[in-house]
């Protein structure tokens, strides 16, 4: 299976920026979709945006106009870009990349997650 790595949470103030990465672990024919879902504590995970292979990305509601996805195909890498950070923001966030390897296999792969807490 495709191993995607996640980076960029940590902590931050309310208001503040982070920006994730998330890259696959090798080189692939093609990927058609990339995104993050994130989960609280106590509550279901939810999508927080998505890519696909021709650009067009789409949000959750409660992120629209504050966070923004973008991708670098010839790097296999998602970007979440995330601005005006929010204390309900915090989450485990959660990459996902699915595609055909380069022997055009399918693949449907889920990062480990990385943790972004925004304080009050």
């Amino acid at each position: 299976q495709v191993q995607v790595v996640e980076s960029g949470g940590g902590l931050v103030q309310a208001g503040g920026s982070l920006r994730l990465s998330c890259a696959a672990s090798e080189s692939l024919y093609s990927i058609y979709v990339m995104g993050w879902d994130r989960q609280a504590p106590g509550k279901q995970r939810e999508l927080v945006a998505r890519i696909t292979s021709g650009g067009g990305a789409s949000y959750a509601d409660s992120v629209k106009g504050r966070f923004t996805i973008t991708r670098d195909n010839a790097k296999n890498t998602v970007y979440l870009q995330m601005d005006s950070l929010k204390p309900e923001d915090t989450a485990v966030y959660y990459c996902h990349v699915a595609g055909y390897t380069i022997v055009r296999t399918p693949f449907d792969s889920w990062g480990q997650g990385t943790q972004v807490t925004v304080s009050s």
